[in-house]
């Protein structure tokens, strides 16, 4: 089959700097928060490092979400009010919200939907991983970023697809499937591809590469299989994205993989649900 819009790594890495955020700023975060020697001061210039996102840090600091007692009005103080084990999840939550600008046209899925998917894996990650030898922060990250692939191809497709071949569940069981057809690649190839040029970690790399877990591959990479059960607790609680609820069916041999117990799987389902439900108001 010729694809449709076939599409070069060049092509990729232009559009991803289109993104109107720079999600590079919760790679650096990560790193300094598992600094033992790094302080709030260092945490506030990282931020800095995306002037409309610190803006945004400072809105969301203020909101009913994050926010308590007098009003603030700078990174340093809103890094102050909710601490080191509170200030990734105010960065992830002002990233979604900037990142996220529009629908997907070409997926059929729109801002809020994707917003909220997000969200909810990145807290699912973390609340898995918080019991395991992974770091829950970058989990988290991991969780968070993990479909910018998706908005890069809805990107360059934007406007060159016809509309009748945007994304249809009628004709394809899958985005990696569709995207297959048109692009001659999948969302997670060209994640890897962003992430491998803004120079992420090696391990949240292959953990996103991998975490759909397509064919079987990836059931040797325990972050990947985290991932993958944090999906599924996506779609429990009707956030999946519809071309990827085929990927998050529970199985016996991927909690194994994964290092689950079953009940420790809803026990981490409620956890990211609860703060999901908090800080919900926040992406908007």
């Amino acid at each position: 089959m010729t694809v449709a819009l076939p599409i070069t790594r060049e092509k990729i890495v232009e559009s991803a700097r289109t993104l109107p955020a720079a999600p590079q700023v919760l790679g650096g975060l990560c790193e300094l928060l598992q600094d033992v020697n790094a302080d709030l001061d260092q945490v506030a210039n990282q931020i800095r490092l995306d002037a409309a996102l610190a803006s945004r840090v400072v809105r969301i600091s203020n909101s009913a979400v994050f926010g308590m007692g007098a009003r603030i009005g700078s990174v340093e103080e809103a890094v102050n009010r909710v601490g080191f084990g509170e200030v990734l999840r105010l960065v992830g939550v002002a990233t979604v919200a900037r990142l996220v600008d529009r629908e997907l046209a070409c997926y059929c899925v729109d801002a809020e939907r994707l917003r909220e998917s997000l969200l909810m894996h990145a807290l699912a990650s973390e609340a898995l991983a918080r019991h395991t030898d992974i770091d829950s922060r970058t989990a988290y990250t991991a969780g968070l970023l993990r479909a910018l692939g998706l908005m890069v191809l809805d990107r360059v497709a934007r406007g060159r697809l016809p509309a009748n071949e945007c994304f249809n569940p009628q004709r394809y069981g899958s985005y990696v499937e569709w995207e297959g057809a048109n692009f001659g690649l999948s969302h997670p190839e060209v994640t890897t591809m962003i992430l491998d040029e803004w120079r992420f970690d090696d391990a949240v790399v292959e953990a996103i590469q991998e975490h759909l877990l397509l064919r079987g591959s990836g059931t040797d990479n325990r972050f990947a299989c985290l991932l993958n059960v944090a999906g599924s607790i996506v779609e429990r609680f009707d956030f999946a994205l519809p071309g990827e609820t085929t990927h998050w069916a529970l199985s016996p041999e991927k909690l194994a993989a994964a290092g689950f117990e079953a009940e420790f799987v809803d026990q981490a389902a409620q956890e990211a649900h609860t703060l999901f439900i908090r800080q919900r108001a926040a992406l908007y």
